[in-house]
């Protein structure tokens, strides 16, 4: 067995939030390691879920008991089924001078908004909604970057049981109206523009195209990013007749003292209304409950990321990813935020650890994507930058390869919490994620999420011990969606999540227990790769082609060929390399000896780029699609849908070419 590539300190062990835990509720069910601790966790729910209730102080009644009704059914099990809170309550609960909002726009803007700036400002934005008519179960929806006038929206909107969506800037105005027009918005927050390496980019045309095909819109809120506000609100509102546009400085002016009232509602009151990536169709829109996610995603800062009062976390990412939603809920905790927008390498790859030396960062979250480019670059931010503050890195987005765990202890630090974690909008959370008192092992996820009976199944859903399967979910848990947004029999989402094994949540994972305990997941099982008849993860693949230096970056799919299915690999190369049969060859031989035989493709075809989700993840179902000649539904969803074009061409003819 090979040895740990991180082991924490019995310091760190003894201080965490889950040995805090443990000592909490030892007094009712005893002292129980961390193995008992979760096994309890599963077989106990709504034992689990209402002591990490108290454990970290929701403001709120939890009701009668039972607090858990139906758990034996999937979908319909209802956690504290008489409990009532508000979630913004709840994650304004720790404003103080010590708590705030810091914010980066790439290297232009920055600004601190302090706790008690935070809740005044959610207060004028609860009194601005009240008095236009906005009341619970409304919908407001953002079309906003990552700044704290988002937060100071999405919490002004939770306080009065309004419903919450939002859009990343950069989506085109298809990409908007495929959301945003499903779920008839009454308020609508948007900015004048965003930069984006450098670059201002105005958005007043595409509030105004969008606007036009909204008609339940009452109200805008225009946010000035690039420059005034107030001007921005008129031009659009020329653009557009719009009887209700408002600068955000005026919409909330002072106009004396305010204070936020928090009315409680049910446990499984909605609060958000996410997206899924809609690569495959027009976008689900998933609705969450607060209590649910609150609860959720204090078992994931708390006890899986170790968030204490006074740490300040940064996670990058924008409002169009659930992980910006769960950054949100960090406030809860009593922790300071550290939000940016714009991109992560202007005016240079290391813009995000000059933010994080600067501001003391304690948890670094980022996407698998931006580790292994810092890799590629030669980066070594660790060696450059004070990141004594810094205890754990969080990657999300896709598999984190052996490699990319190497170069953090490495090139930044090696005394770190470095958690993979893997979850989904579907639950706004994680089912494998961190565990900060045991063992990081290269290459795995620590294992699973408190609560959940994370599990991997073979095709009949059975428990698989070894070798690869489904990733699956046995038993409920708080953050399982409401429903989708217009289904309203279920249908739709029992056929997403329920369909393939009934009764139990079936995620679309492709994954693998391992001999520490730990999980390796190796891709959408959608696109999972079937050589003569065996499944293979495209994320084995990568694991091994990345180590080639020659190599930027590759996408893998399978192609139906011949009554089978053969493997094609397409490579960006990197700096001025050619693909010659020399290094098709060293590709070939380095997947045979680092995967196995089965995984060595057909074909290694040359791309100038890569189709990739707005969230950074590869898009290999829109590459399996052009390259099958089927269409590609919604490239809307897609950050660059260019990308397609060269696997239009310079794929197709190959294939002409190789038979």
């Amino acid at each position: 067995m090979s040895k740990p590539i991180w082991v924490p300190s019995p310091e760190r062990v003894s201080s965490s939030n889950i040995a805090r835990f443990q000592d909490y509720i030892a007094p009712r069910v005893g002292h129980l390691d961390f193995d008992a601790l979760h096994d309890w966790s599963v077989s106990h729910p709504a034992e689990f879920w209402s002591e990490l209730w108290d454990f970290a102080g929701v403001i709120g009644d939890k009701g009668e008991k039972p607090w858990l009704t139906d758990a034996g059914k999937m979908p319909g099990a209802k956690f504290f089924p008489t409990g009532k809170l508000n979630y913004a309550e709840n994650l304004l609960r720790y404003t103080h001078e010590n708590q705030e909002l810091v914010f980066w726009g790439e290297g232009r803007v920055k600004s601190r908004m302090p706790g008690h700036e935070l809740r005044d400002g959610v207060a004028r934005m609860q009194r601005f909604l009240t008095t236009k008519g906005v009341v619970a179960k409304d919908r407001v929806a953002a079309v906003m970057p990552n700044m704290p006038q988002s937060i100071v929206a999405v919490l002004g909107t939770a306080s009065i049981g309004a419903v919450w969506s939002s859009c990343s800037p950069d989506f085109g105005v298809q990409g908007l109206l495929d959301r945003l027009s499903q779920i008839d918005p009454k308020v609508l927050v948007v900015c004048d523009g965003y930069y984006y390496n450098g670059k201002p980019i105005d958005l007043t045309s595409k509030i105004a195209a969008i606007l036009s095909k909204l008609p339940t819109v009452e109200h805008v809120l225009v946010v000035g990013y690039l420059g005034d506000a107030a001007q921005a609100a008129a031009r659009l509102k020329e653009e557009t007749g719009h009887a209700s546009v408002l600068a955000w400085d005026d919409a909330l002016a002072p106009g004396g003292p305010v204070t936020a009232k928090f009315e409680r509602y049910a446990f499984d009151h909605p609060l958000f209304i996410l997206f899924s990536s809609g690569t495959t169709g027009v976008p689900k829109c998933i609705v969450h409950s607060a209590g649910g996610l609150l609860l959720k995603h204090l078992s994931e800062h708390i006890l899986h990321t170790d968030i204490k009062p006074n740490d300040r976390v940064f996670y990058f990412t924008t409002l169009g990813w659930m992980m910006w939603n769960w950054l949100v809920s960090g406030l809860a905790t009593g922790a300071s935020l550290l939000l940016f927008d714009g991109s992560p390498t202007y005016p240079n790859a290391e813009i995000l650890w000059r933010f994080a030396e600067r501001e003391r960062c304690t948890h670094f979250g980022t996407s698998a994507k931006y580790i292994d480019t810092l890799k590629k670059l030669g980066l070594g931010p660790g060696h450059g930058y004070d990141v004594s503050a810094l205890r754990c890195i969080m990657s999300t987005g896709s598999p984190l390869s052996p490699g990319s765990y190497d170069y953090v202890y490495h090139a930044i630090k090696g005394d770190v919490h470095l958690a993979s974690i893997s979850g989904g909008t579907d639950i706004c959370g994680c089912f494998v994620l961190g565990n900060p008192t045991r063992p990081v092992w290269r290459g795995e996820i620590q294992g699973p999420a408190f609560g959940l009976s994370s599990d991997v199944a073979d095709d009949a859903g059975n428990h698989m011990e070894s070798g690869k399967g489904e990733l699956v979910c046995r038993g409920p848990f708080p953050s399982m969606p409401i429903g989708f947004w217009n289904d309203p029999d279920g249908a739709r989402y029992r056929a997403a999540y329920f369909g393939r094994f009934p009764g139990i949540w079936h995620h679309g994972d492709f994954a693998e227990w391992t001999e520490n305990g730990g999980i390796i997941i190796h891709g959408r099982s959608d696109a999972t790769l079937n050589p003569g008849g065996v499944r293979i993860g495209t994320a084995e693949i990568y694991r091994v082609v990345e180590t080639i230096p020659q190599i930027q970056e590759a996408v893998a799919i399978g192609q139906e060929w011949l009554g089978d299915v053969r493997v094609l690999l397409f490579v960006v190369l990197k700096d001025a390399n050619v693909l010659d049969d020399d290094l098709v060859k060293l590709i070939k031989s380095r997947i045979k000896d680092g995967a196995s035989p089965r995984h060595v493709p057909a074909l290694v075809i040359p791309v100038s780029d890569i189709p990739r989700t707005r969230s950074g993840k590869i898009s290999e179902l829109a590459v399996r699609d052009t390259v099958m000649g089927r269409a590609v539904n919604n490239t809307e969803a897609l950050a660059n849908p260019e990308a397609l074009e060269h696997f239009k061409a310079a794929a197709w003819s190959h294939f002409q070419s190789v038979a």
